[in-house]
């Protein structure tokens, strides 16, 4: 199996979700900025590779499209946003409607795991929870689960000054990742965290106790 990140993927949209049948690719859409176009173009120059290989015998191939893995491990995704959190500067990013594509980590395993076992599953899939969310209320749940009241909204200006010290773009706070995983809900595979308020809480226990 081979992974690639949806959120440089799929259009950067607020209207639907992308899933793998719509295949609404991004890069072309009018709201999207012209300096996000080069991940998506890496990641579709990356799985294209992959599709374009030689095949080998009796070897499936399924094609990974992660959203962001949420564990309380020190250096993720999650340590840095609870981290933010904690200081108080947990707050929306921008407008706080952009949605966020996330996953729990034992859904991850949990979900790779299945994708083994089913021998007839092919192709492309995304991995991640059912119910993406905009970002002001994922900030909030985030912010709930730990503890927290105060958290400063970060706007547009100040992502850019920090994008350009972290040497990144804003694509990666700013682009609505609004995508589900249609292919694993139809083929039966059950979410142990689908929603993000039960995960942020399981996380951020989970945290607590790492650090006692």
């Amino acid at each position: 199996m081979v992974a690639s990140c949806n959120r440089n993927y799929y259009a950067h949209r607020f209207d639907a979700p992308n899933d793998e049948f719509t295949e609404l690719i991004g890069g072309d859409e009018p709201n999207a900025r012209d300096t996000w176009r080069f991940s998506i173009d890496v990641a579709k120059a990356w799985e294209s590779a992959v599709s374009e290989s030689r095949r080998l015998q009796n070897t499936r191939i399924v094609i990974l499209r992660s959203g962001m893995t949420m564990s309380p491990d020190g250096g993720g995704i999650f340590a840095h946003l609870l981290g933010l959190v904690r200081l108080g500067l947990g707050g929306r990013a921008g407008n706080g409607c952009q949605f966020v594509s996330w996953i729990h980590e034992y859904d991850f395993v949990r979900a790779v795991r299945f994708l083994i076992d089913e021998e007839k599953f092919i192709g492309f899939v995304n991995i991640c929870s059912p119910n993406p969310i905009p970002n002001s209320q994922f900030m909030r749940e985030l912010r709930c689960a730990w503890g927290t009241r105060i958290g400063v909204r970060a706007s547009n200006w100040m992502l850019e000054v920090g994008a350009v010290f972290m040497r990144t773009e804003t694509e990666l706070i700013l682009q609505s990742r609004r995508v589900v995983p249609a292919r694993l809900l139809q083929h039966g595979f059950e979410f142990q965290f689908p929603y993000w308020r039960d995960a942020a809480n399981e996380l951020c226990a989970r945290y607590r106790k790492s650090r006692c």
